[in-house]
Protein backbone atom coordinates (compact mmCIF):
# COMPACT_ATOMS: atom_id res chain seq x y z
CA UNK A 1 0.00 0.00 0.00
CA UNK A 2 1.26 3.63 -0.30
CA UNK A 3 -0.41 6.16 1.66
CA UNK A 4 1.20 6.77 5.22
CA UNK A 5 -0.80 4.76 7.64
CA UNK A 6 -3.93 6.03 9.75
CA UNK A 7 -2.80 6.10 13.01
CA UNK A 8 -6.02 6.09 14.91
CA UNK A 9 -6.78 2.86 12.43
CA UNK A 10 -3.33 0.92 14.24
CA UNK A 11 -4.48 2.44 17.56
CA UNK A 12 -7.85 1.35 17.51
CA UNK A 13 -7.10 -2.79 16.53
CA UNK A 14 -4.67 -3.34 20.06
CA UNK A 15 -7.85 -5.13 22.12
CA UNK A 16 -6.23 -2.48 25.23
CA UNK A 17 -7.24 0.72 23.13
CA UNK A 18 -10.77 0.26 22.59
CA UNK A 19 -12.24 0.51 25.72
CA UNK A 20 -9.67 3.87 26.10
CA UNK A 21 -11.57 5.27 22.71
CA UNK A 22 -15.28 4.00 23.94
CA UNK A 23 -14.38 6.39 27.12
CA UNK A 24 -13.15 9.19 25.18
CA UNK A 25 -15.82 8.92 22.98
CA UNK A 26 -13.52 8.84 19.20
CA UNK A 27 -14.40 6.58 16.38
CA UNK A 28 -12.99 2.98 16.41
CA UNK A 29 -12.39 2.11 12.81
CA UNK A 30 -11.48 -1.81 11.94
CA UNK A 31 -8.92 -2.00 10.04
CA UNK A 32 -9.86 -3.46 6.33
CA UNK A 33 -8.94 -6.29 4.76
CA UNK A 34 -8.02 -5.60 1.39
CA UNK A 35 -7.37 -7.50 -2.03
CA UNK A 36 -5.42 -5.88 -5.00
CA UNK A 37 -3.64 -8.70 -6.63
CA UNK A 38 -4.88 -9.92 -10.17
CA UNK A 39 -7.65 -11.76 -10.67
CA UNK A 40 -8.13 -15.22 -10.23
CA UNK A 41 -10.03 -17.77 -12.11
CA UNK A 42 -11.13 -18.89 -8.61
CA UNK A 43 -10.79 -15.35 -7.05
CA UNK A 44 -13.50 -16.04 -4.23
CA UNK A 45 -11.70 -18.92 -3.03
CA UNK A 46 -11.91 -19.71 1.09
CA UNK A 47 -15.16 -17.66 1.49
CA UNK A 48 -17.94 -18.98 3.42
CA UNK A 49 -21.15 -17.57 1.22
CA UNK A 50 -24.62 -17.52 1.84
CA UNK A 51 -27.19 -16.72 -0.49
CA UNK A 52 -30.36 -15.92 0.85
CA UNK A 53 -33.28 -15.51 -0.81
CA UNK A 54 -36.85 -13.80 -0.60
CA UNK A 55 -39.94 -16.00 -2.71
CA UNK A 56 -40.35 -14.99 -6.06
CA UNK A 57 -36.51 -13.78 -7.11
CA UNK A 58 -35.06 -15.20 -9.84
CA UNK A 59 -31.34 -14.75 -9.18
CA UNK A 60 -30.90 -17.37 -6.45
CA UNK A 61 -29.82 -20.48 -8.61
CA UNK A 62 -27.46 -18.82 -11.33
CA UNK A 63 -25.94 -16.23 -8.11
CA UNK A 64 -25.26 -19.67 -6.02
CA UNK A 65 -23.73 -21.36 -9.57
CA UNK A 66 -21.54 -18.85 -10.38
CA UNK A 67 -20.35 -17.86 -6.79
CA UNK A 68 -19.18 -21.60 -6.56
CA UNK A 69 -17.77 -21.31 -9.96
CA UNK A 70 -15.56 -18.53 -8.13
CA UNK A 71 -14.36 -20.79 -5.72
CA UNK A 72 -16.95 -19.77 -2.70
CA UNK A 73 -18.19 -22.15 -0.49
CA UNK A 74 -21.75 -22.17 -0.04
CA UNK A 75 -22.26 -22.22 4.07
CA UNK A 76 -25.92 -23.15 5.24
CA UNK A 77 -24.58 -22.50 9.07
CA UNK A 78 -22.61 -21.04 10.73
CA UNK A 79 -20.37 -17.37 10.37
CA UNK A 80 -20.19 -16.40 6.54
CA UNK A 81 -17.59 -13.86 5.06
CA UNK A 82 -20.03 -13.14 1.87
CA UNK A 83 -23.71 -12.84 1.83
CA UNK A 84 -26.10 -12.08 -1.38
CA UNK A 85 -29.30 -11.40 -0.29
CA UNK A 86 -31.70 -12.28 -3.58
CA UNK A 87 -34.49 -9.58 -3.22
CA UNK A 88 -35.56 -9.59 -7.15
CA UNK A 89 -39.49 -10.83 -6.17
CA UNK A 90 -39.67 -7.94 -3.96
CA UNK A 91 -42.48 -6.75 -5.88
CA UNK A 92 -45.07 -5.65 -3.55
CA UNK A 93 -45.71 -3.88 -0.22
CA UNK A 94 -45.94 -7.07 1.57
CA UNK A 95 -42.89 -8.40 0.20
CA UNK A 96 -40.80 -6.03 2.39
CA UNK A 97 -41.86 -7.62 5.15
CA UNK A 98 -39.68 -10.41 4.08
CA UNK A 99 -36.57 -8.58 4.19
CA UNK A 100 -36.38 -8.42 7.89
CA UNK A 101 -37.97 -12.15 8.13
CA UNK A 102 -35.33 -13.60 5.78
CA UNK A 103 -32.39 -10.79 6.46
CA UNK A 104 -32.23 -10.53 9.91
CA UNK A 105 -31.31 -14.12 10.56
CA UNK A 106 -28.82 -14.09 8.00
CA UNK A 107 -27.37 -10.58 8.50
CA UNK A 108 -26.29 -11.70 11.81
CA UNK A 109 -24.06 -14.39 10.53
CA UNK A 110 -22.07 -11.73 8.87
CA UNK A 111 -18.32 -11.89 10.37
CA UNK A 112 -16.45 -8.48 11.10
CA UNK A 113 -15.07 -7.73 7.62
CA UNK A 114 -17.95 -9.12 5.77
CA UNK A 115 -19.27 -8.25 2.56
CA UNK A 116 -22.93 -8.02 2.14
CA UNK A 117 -25.00 -7.58 -1.98
CA UNK A 118 -28.38 -7.12 -2.70
CA UNK A 119 -30.09 -8.18 -5.83
CA UNK A 120 -33.09 -5.77 -6.15
CA UNK A 121 -35.26 -5.98 -9.36
CA UNK A 122 -34.05 -3.42 -12.09
CA UNK A 123 -35.94 -2.50 -15.60
CA UNK A 124 -39.28 -0.26 -15.79
CA UNK A 125 -41.55 -1.73 -13.10
CA UNK A 126 -45.01 -0.11 -12.14
CA UNK A 127 -45.61 1.38 -9.34
CA UNK A 128 -46.03 -0.27 -6.25
CA UNK A 129 -42.73 -2.58 -7.16
CA UNK A 130 -40.56 0.46 -7.90
CA UNK A 131 -41.21 1.82 -4.54
CA UNK A 132 -40.21 -1.63 -3.72
CA UNK A 133 -37.13 -1.42 -5.23
CA UNK A 134 -36.44 1.97 -3.94
CA UNK A 135 -37.15 1.00 -0.86
CA UNK A 136 -34.46 -1.81 -1.05
CA UNK A 137 -31.81 0.71 -1.76
CA UNK A 138 -32.64 2.67 1.41
CA UNK A 139 -32.57 -0.19 3.34
CA UNK A 140 -28.97 -1.26 1.77
CA UNK A 141 -27.90 2.42 2.69
CA UNK A 142 -28.94 2.07 5.98
CA UNK A 143 -27.98 -1.28 6.91
CA UNK A 144 -24.23 -0.17 5.26
CA UNK A 145 -23.93 2.28 8.01
CA UNK A 146 -24.29 0.26 10.91
CA UNK A 147 -22.02 -2.59 9.52
CA UNK A 148 -19.47 0.02 8.65
CA UNK A 149 -18.65 -0.09 12.73
CA UNK A 150 -17.65 -3.71 11.76
CA UNK A 151 -15.53 -2.99 9.05
CA UNK A 152 -18.75 -4.49 6.51
CA UNK A 153 -19.95 -3.47 4.07
CA UNK A 154 -23.24 -3.50 1.85
CA UNK A 155 -24.05 -2.86 -1.61
CA UNK A 156 -27.01 -3.10 -4.26
CA UNK A 157 -26.90 -3.92 -8.20
CA UNK A 158 -30.62 -3.48 -9.63
CA UNK A 159 -30.90 -5.85 -12.88
CA UNK A 160 -33.64 -8.06 -14.94
CA UNK A 161 -33.65 -11.62 -15.50
CA UNK A 162 -32.11 -10.66 -19.02
CA UNK A 163 -28.97 -9.57 -17.56
CA UNK A 164 -28.08 -12.58 -15.36
CA UNK A 165 -25.08 -14.01 -17.49
CA UNK A 166 -23.47 -10.54 -16.77
CA UNK A 167 -23.81 -10.95 -12.83
CA UNK A 168 -19.75 -12.91 -12.63
CA UNK A 169 -17.31 -9.80 -12.36
CA UNK A 170 -20.19 -8.00 -10.14
CA UNK A 171 -20.18 -10.66 -7.32
CA UNK A 172 -16.66 -11.21 -7.52
CA UNK A 173 -15.97 -7.68 -6.97
CA UNK A 174 -19.13 -6.45 -4.30
CA UNK A 175 -18.46 -10.21 -2.87
CA UNK A 176 -14.59 -9.74 -1.82
CA UNK A 177 -12.43 -7.73 -0.25
CA UNK A 178 -11.40 -6.33 -3.51
CA UNK A 179 -14.66 -3.70 -2.57
CA UNK A 180 -13.57 -2.84 0.73
CA UNK A 181 -13.91 0.87 0.50
CA UNK A 182 -17.02 0.57 -1.46
CA UNK A 183 -20.33 0.45 0.41
CA UNK A 184 -23.74 2.36 0.25
CA UNK A 185 -23.77 1.74 -3.52
CA UNK A 186 -26.40 1.03 -5.59
CA UNK A 187 -25.62 0.35 -9.28
CA UNK A 188 -28.24 -0.04 -12.09
CA UNK A 189 -26.52 -2.85 -14.87
CA UNK A 190 -27.34 -2.81 -18.29
CA UNK A 191 -28.75 -5.32 -21.01
CA UNK A 192 -27.04 -5.88 -24.25
CA UNK A 193 -23.72 -5.52 -22.85
CA UNK A 194 -21.07 -8.21 -24.45
CA UNK A 195 -17.81 -9.99 -23.76
CA UNK A 196 -15.25 -10.17 -26.59
CA UNK A 197 -12.75 -11.81 -25.54
CA UNK A 198 -9.09 -10.07 -25.70
CA UNK A 199 -7.24 -11.27 -29.21
CA UNK A 200 -3.90 -10.17 -27.63
CA UNK A 201 -2.45 -8.10 -24.91
CA UNK A 202 -4.96 -5.40 -23.82
CA UNK A 203 -3.43 -1.93 -24.17
CA UNK A 204 -4.34 0.62 -21.35
CA UNK A 205 -4.42 4.85 -20.94
CA UNK A 206 -3.49 6.05 -18.14
CA UNK A 207 -3.35 10.02 -17.31
CA UNK A 208 -2.18 11.33 -14.72
CA UNK A 209 -0.24 8.70 -14.10
CA UNK A 210 3.13 9.64 -12.36
CA UNK A 211 1.77 9.53 -8.59
CA UNK A 212 -1.33 8.72 -6.58
CA UNK A 213 -4.22 6.96 -7.83
CA UNK A 214 -3.30 7.27 -11.65
CA UNK A 215 0.10 5.53 -10.40
CA UNK A 216 -2.01 2.88 -8.55
CA UNK A 217 -4.26 2.56 -11.45
CA UNK A 218 -0.95 1.91 -13.87
CA UNK A 219 -0.02 -0.83 -11.55
CA UNK A 220 -3.24 -2.24 -11.19
CA UNK A 221 -3.70 -2.40 -14.76
CA UNK A 222 -0.02 -3.97 -15.60
CA UNK A 223 -1.11 -6.56 -12.91
CA UNK A 224 -3.71 -7.85 -15.48
CA UNK A 225 -1.33 -8.15 -18.44
CA UNK A 226 -2.36 -4.96 -19.58
CA UNK A 227 0.68 -2.63 -21.33
CA UNK A 228 0.09 0.79 -20.05
CA UNK A 229 0.77 3.92 -21.44
CA UNK A 230 1.51 6.24 -18.74
CA UNK A 231 0.62 10.10 -19.57
CA UNK A 232 1.51 13.10 -17.22
CA UNK A 233 2.87 16.69 -17.24
CA UNK A 234 6.38 17.20 -18.53
CA UNK A 235 7.49 18.56 -15.22
CA UNK A 236 6.30 15.35 -13.49
CA UNK A 237 8.57 13.45 -16.21
CA UNK A 238 11.00 11.63 -13.54
CA UNK A 239 8.20 10.49 -11.70
CA UNK A 240 6.65 9.59 -14.65
CA UNK A 241 9.44 7.44 -16.73
CA UNK A 242 9.58 5.57 -12.95
CA UNK A 243 6.27 4.77 -12.98
CA UNK A 244 6.17 3.65 -16.71
CA UNK A 245 9.69 1.39 -16.06
CA UNK A 246 8.02 -0.46 -13.15
CA UNK A 247 4.86 -1.57 -14.82
CA UNK A 248 6.95 -2.07 -18.16
CA UNK A 249 4.91 0.36 -19.66
CA UNK A 250 5.44 3.44 -22.19
CA UNK A 251 5.88 6.98 -20.91
CA UNK A 252 4.23 9.96 -22.67
CA UNK A 253 5.24 13.70 -21.11
CA UNK A 254 2.12 15.59 -21.94
CA UNK A 255 -0.09 18.64 -20.97
CA UNK A 256 -3.46 17.06 -21.35
CA UNK A 257 -4.55 21.13 -21.97
CA UNK A 258 -2.53 21.98 -24.85
CA UNK A 259 -3.97 21.97 -28.30
CA UNK A 260 -2.18 19.12 -30.01
CA UNK A 261 -2.35 17.05 -26.88
CA UNK A 262 -5.43 15.06 -28.50
CA UNK A 263 -3.67 14.74 -31.55
CA UNK A 264 -0.71 13.49 -29.94
CA UNK A 265 -2.30 10.96 -27.88
CA UNK A 266 -4.56 9.51 -30.86
CA UNK A 267 -1.05 8.78 -32.77
CA UNK A 268 0.72 7.62 -29.48
CA UNK A 269 -2.19 4.74 -29.32
CA UNK A 270 -2.38 3.76 -33.24
CA UNK A 271 -2.18 1.46 -34.98
CA UNK A 272 -3.15 -1.16 -32.23
CA UNK A 273 -6.20 1.21 -30.14
CA UNK A 274 -7.04 1.60 -26.78
CA UNK A 275 -8.71 -1.01 -25.17
CA UNK A 276 -9.05 0.60 -21.08
CA UNK A 277 -9.00 4.03 -20.99
CA UNK A 278 -8.69 6.08 -17.51
CA UNK A 279 -8.91 9.94 -17.37
CA UNK A 280 -7.32 10.20 -14.17
CA UNK A 281 -5.70 13.68 -14.05
CA UNK A 282 -6.79 16.33 -12.10
CA UNK A 283 -5.75 19.50 -10.59
CA UNK A 284 -7.92 21.82 -7.97
CA UNK A 285 -7.67 25.83 -7.58
CA UNK A 286 -9.46 25.99 -4.42
CA UNK A 287 -11.17 29.48 -2.92
CA UNK A 288 -14.58 30.14 -2.02
CA UNK A 289 -16.61 31.67 -5.33
CA UNK A 290 -16.37 34.94 -4.89
CA UNK A 291 -12.72 35.38 -4.37
CA UNK A 292 -11.79 32.78 -7.47
CA UNK A 293 -10.20 34.47 -10.15
CA UNK A 294 -11.46 33.86 -13.75
CA UNK A 295 -8.41 31.79 -14.31
CA UNK A 296 -8.98 29.54 -11.23
CA UNK A 297 -12.15 29.07 -12.65
CA UNK A 298 -10.53 28.09 -15.98
CA UNK A 299 -7.68 26.02 -15.02
CA UNK A 300 -10.22 23.54 -13.03
CA UNK A 301 -12.93 23.26 -15.89
CA UNK A 302 -9.87 22.70 -18.33
CA UNK A 303 -7.88 19.83 -16.93
CA UNK A 304 -10.94 18.16 -14.76
CA UNK A 305 -13.45 18.07 -17.68
CA UNK A 306 -12.24 19.83 -21.30
CA UNK A 307 -8.98 18.07 -21.62
CA UNK A 308 -11.29 14.50 -21.15
CA UNK A 309 -14.57 15.49 -23.72
CA UNK A 310 -11.18 16.64 -26.32
CA UNK A 311 -9.55 13.39 -26.09
CA UNK A 312 -12.45 11.63 -26.61
CA UNK A 313 -13.17 13.47 -29.28
CA UNK A 314 -9.62 12.39 -31.16
CA UNK A 315 -9.73 9.03 -30.15
CA UNK A 316 -13.23 8.45 -31.95
CA UNK A 317 -12.40 10.69 -34.82
CA UNK A 318 -9.08 7.99 -35.29
CA UNK A 319 -11.20 4.99 -34.36
CA UNK A 320 -8.67 4.46 -31.59
CA UNK A 321 -11.23 2.59 -28.97
CA UNK A 322 -11.54 -0.90 -30.24
CA UNK A 323 -14.97 -2.54 -29.87
CA UNK A 324 -15.30 -3.30 -26.42
CA UNK A 325 -12.67 -0.86 -24.68
CA UNK A 326 -13.70 0.49 -21.22
CA UNK A 327 -13.57 4.16 -20.33
CA UNK A 328 -13.25 5.09 -16.94
CA UNK A 329 -13.37 8.95 -15.63
CA UNK A 330 -12.30 9.78 -12.42
CA UNK A 331 -15.12 12.13 -11.29
CA UNK A 332 -15.29 12.98 -7.02
CA UNK A 333 -17.55 12.88 -3.97
CA UNK A 334 -17.19 16.92 -4.44
CA UNK A 335 -18.98 16.39 -8.24
CA UNK A 336 -22.08 14.73 -6.20
CA UNK A 337 -22.32 16.61 -2.58
CA UNK A 338 -20.43 19.89 -3.56
CA UNK A 339 -17.91 21.54 -1.51
CA UNK A 340 -17.12 25.09 0.11
CA UNK A 341 -14.01 26.50 -1.62
CA UNK A 342 -15.02 23.99 -4.95
CA UNK A 343 -17.27 25.50 -6.84
CA UNK A 344 -14.96 24.85 -10.21
CA UNK A 345 -13.62 21.46 -9.10
CA UNK A 346 -17.54 20.74 -8.31
CA UNK A 347 -18.73 21.74 -11.63
CA UNK A 348 -15.74 19.72 -13.33
CA UNK A 349 -16.54 16.14 -11.48
CA UNK A 350 -20.40 16.55 -12.00
CA UNK A 351 -19.66 17.72 -15.40
CA UNK A 352 -18.24 14.35 -16.02
CA UNK A 353 -20.71 12.08 -14.18
CA UNK A 354 -23.40 13.53 -17.07
CA UNK A 355 -20.94 12.98 -19.69
CA UNK A 356 -20.44 9.13 -18.87
CA UNK A 357 -24.35 8.73 -18.54
CA UNK A 358 -24.51 10.12 -21.81
CA UNK A 359 -21.00 9.11 -23.51
CA UNK A 360 -22.17 5.37 -22.58
CA UNK A 361 -25.41 5.74 -24.60
CA UNK A 362 -23.36 6.78 -27.79
CA UNK A 363 -20.85 3.60 -27.54
CA UNK A 364 -23.56 0.87 -26.29
CA UNK A 365 -23.74 -0.54 -30.12
CA UNK A 366 -20.17 -1.37 -30.15
CA UNK A 367 -20.03 -2.55 -26.63
CA UNK A 368 -17.63 -0.07 -25.07
CA UNK A 369 -18.63 1.04 -21.89
CA UNK A 370 -18.22 4.46 -20.44
CA UNK A 371 -18.33 4.58 -16.31
CA UNK A 372 -17.15 7.16 -13.82
CA UNK A 373 -15.37 6.47 -10.23
CA UNK A 374 -15.94 8.93 -7.53
CA UNK A 375 -13.27 8.62 -4.82
CA UNK A 376 -14.04 10.29 -1.83
CA UNK A 377 -11.11 10.92 1.01
CA UNK A 378 -8.03 8.75 -0.29
CA UNK A 379 -5.34 8.66 1.49
CA UNK A 380 -2.65 10.99 -0.62
CA UNK A 381 0.46 12.61 -1.00
CA UNK A 382 -1.75 15.59 -1.11
CA UNK A 383 -4.46 14.68 1.68
CA UNK A 384 -1.08 15.06 3.96
CA UNK A 385 -1.12 18.49 3.35
CA UNK A 386 -4.14 19.32 4.77
CA UNK A 387 -4.45 20.94 8.22
CA UNK A 388 -5.28 18.23 10.26
CA UNK A 389 -8.27 18.81 11.15
CA UNK A 390 -9.61 19.25 8.25
CA UNK A 391 -7.89 16.22 7.23
CA UNK A 392 -9.02 13.93 10.12
CA UNK A 393 -13.16 15.66 9.62
CA UNK A 394 -12.24 14.21 5.85
CA UNK A 395 -11.49 10.68 7.25
CA UNK A 396 -13.76 10.25 9.76
CA UNK A 397 -16.63 11.42 7.79
CA UNK A 398 -17.71 7.89 6.42
CA UNK A 399 -19.26 4.76 7.57
CA UNK A 400 -16.00 3.05 7.85
CA UNK A 401 -14.76 5.65 9.88
CA UNK A 402 -11.20 5.94 7.82
CA UNK A 403 -9.75 7.21 4.38
CA UNK A 404 -9.02 4.85 1.57
CA UNK A 405 -5.89 3.96 -0.54
CA UNK A 406 -5.22 4.96 -3.90
CA UNK A 407 -5.62 1.14 -4.24
CA UNK A 408 -8.95 1.09 -3.46
CA UNK A 409 -9.63 3.38 -5.96
CA UNK A 410 -7.55 1.37 -8.61
CA UNK A 411 -9.28 -1.84 -7.49
CA UNK A 412 -12.58 0.01 -8.66
CA UNK A 413 -11.06 0.61 -11.79
CA UNK A 414 -9.77 -2.39 -13.03
CA UNK A 415 -13.27 -4.35 -12.00
CA UNK A 416 -14.82 -1.79 -14.31
CA UNK A 417 -12.15 -2.50 -17.11
CA UNK A 418 -13.07 -6.28 -17.23
CA UNK A 419 -14.01 -7.69 -20.64
CA UNK A 420 -16.57 -9.00 -18.63
CA UNK A 421 -17.79 -6.19 -17.62
CA UNK A 422 -20.15 -4.86 -20.01
CA UNK A 423 -23.28 -4.83 -18.12
CA UNK A 424 -22.24 -1.76 -15.96
CA UNK A 425 -22.36 1.47 -18.29
CA UNK A 426 -23.33 5.24 -17.18
CA UNK A 427 -22.73 4.36 -13.74
CA UNK A 428 -20.76 6.52 -11.09
CA UNK A 429 -19.43 4.12 -8.73
CA UNK A 430 -18.47 5.73 -5.09
CA UNK A 431 -15.04 4.40 -3.72
CA UNK A 432 -15.50 6.58 -0.35
CA UNK A 433 -16.24 4.24 2.60
CA UNK A 434 -20.05 5.00 2.29
CA UNK A 435 -18.91 8.98 2.49
CA UNK A 436 -22.06 11.02 4.24
CA UNK A 437 -21.57 13.78 2.39
CA UNK A 438 -23.73 14.10 -0.81
CA UNK A 439 -26.72 11.17 -2.17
Amino acid sequence: MSAAPDRLVAFANHPWARHVLREMGLPRPRELRRVTTPYQQEDMRGRRTLVAALPGGFAHATCSALLVRAGATLAERGGIDTLVADATGCRGLADLRLLHEVLQPAVQRLADGGRMLLLAPGGALPPEAAACARAIEGFMRSLAKELGRRGATANAVYFTEAMLPGLAPVLEFFGSDRSAYVSGQALRLRDGGFFLAPDNQRRAVVTGAAAGIGAATARRLAAEGMHVLCVDRPQAAAALEAIAGEVHGTPLALDITGADAPQRLAEAVLPGGVDVLVHNAAVTRDRTFGRMNAGEWDIALAVNLRAVLAIDAALDAAGALRDGAREICLASISGIAGNAGQSNYAAAKAGLIGYVAARAEVLAPRGITVNAVAPGFIETAMTQRIPFMTREAGRRLNALMQGGLPEDVAEAIAFLARPDAGCISGQTLRVCGQSFLGA
